[in-house]
């Protein structure tokens, strides 16, 4: 393997103990090398600009230089993809630092049991192989205005699903869609449990529209987004004449969960031709089955464009499917889908 296909990683945190760590899962393969170590966000910003690393791993909270100032000073100075190292008890923190740019995050484990740090080193590996083809410091537009709560059936429902650089896409759409308030949203965003929770909160706090983590039989509602829950699904059901969520487990044989297959496939079974999906942002290809069948239903598919996608993964792989109608960069599929909705009223 030739050095220029070697990936460079820059591993930066207050831990003794986390650096060894996370750069003994890096250099685990070879086409990993952790080039150097930095103990707090003012040593790790002058050996990001000395070395030049593809990738940065961050922890937020450090001596000196915090994170969001590391990310801030970064994005200015010399843009990297940066992956935030984040534990359970500071999950809210991590939606600050992929608005300041930073790439993904990954949950450090509660229990660290051999099988939960070998599927952190997994995903950090992963993670870093992605991270290297992005475009860094993609950010996203300043929250918009909170929505007019409406009464009565929503004219359009919409499932939403991302992954990789989910979360501020998800915010952009939702700030795009704030001038119509009758659409209902369902988004389901490969997010680890109660984290999605710390995502729907702050995205409530910020507008535009009601959002709230999805629970086993919320009613569908007007001019309100349920976010999917962390290791569970969200599929939809018909109640009488309403619509309701429902949340199952997850099984041994997801491989995500949430899923946005399931979200999707369930959207073609109960709406059939007024199903509506938006694959956005994402690793891998969940989505594209589910894309197949919104298709098969008479339902619309919509992508991401990919100049405007952190990761193509999922957009990509859906569009290949031919189920999509409708390729579109970021910025216009919050108005799309609120001209959408007006029609439909």
């Amino acid at each position: 393997m030739s050095s220029k296909d070697v990936i460079s990683v820059l591993v930066i945190d207050d831990s003794a103990h986390n650096r060894r760590t996370l750069s003994t899962m890096l250099e685990s393969e070879p086409d990993v090398r952790v080039v150097d170590r930095a103990a707090d966000g003012e040593e790790g910003l002058k050996k990001v600009v000395d070395l030049k690393p593809d990738v940065v791993t961050l922890d937020l909270e450090m001596p000196k230089l915090g994170g969001y100032t590391f990310l801030r000073l970064l994005m200015r100075t010399a843009p990297t993809p940066v992956i935030v190292i984040s534990s359970y008890s500071h999950r809210s923190d991590v939606f600050k630092a992929l608005e300041l740019g930073a790439f993904d995050f990954i949950a450090k484990p509660q229990h660290p049991t051999f099988d939960a740090m070998e599927a952190l080193r997994v995903e950090l590996l992963e993670k870093v192989r992605a991270a290297r083809h992005v475009r860094p410091g993609y950010r996203h537009a300043a929250p918009g205005a909170r929505a007019m709560t409406v009464a009565g059936e929503p004219p359009l429902v919409v499932a939403v699903g991302a992954s990789t650089g989910g979360p501020p896409a998800v915010q952009r759409v939702l700030e795009g869609l704030a001038v119509e308030p009758t659409p209902c949203v369902l988004v389901c965003q490969h997010m680890p449990p109660q984290f999605t929770r710390a995502f729907a909160d702050r995205l409530d706090r910020i507008g535009p529209f009601t959002v709230t983590e999805a629970r086993d039989g919320d009613l569908v509602e007007p001019g309100h987004v349920y976010i999917a829950p962390g290791g569970r699904h969200m599929v939809v059901a018909e109640r009488g004449s309403r619509l309701e969520l429902h949340t199952p487990p997850s099984t041994p044989v997801d491989k995500y969960a949430p899923s946005v297959d399931r979200l999707f496939a369930s959207m073609a079974q109960v709406l059939g031709a007024k199903a509506l999906g938006v694959v956005l942002t994402g690793m891998g290809a969940d989505g594209a089955e589910g894309a197949r069948e919104v298709h098969r239903a008479g339902g619309e598919v919509w992508a991401q464009s990919e100049e405007t996608s952190v990761v193509f993964g999922m957009p990509g792989e859906a569009i290949a499917t031919g189920a999509v109608k409708r390729v579109i960069p970021l910025g216009d599929i919050g108005p799309a889908l609120a001209a959408l909705a007006r029609r439909r009223r």
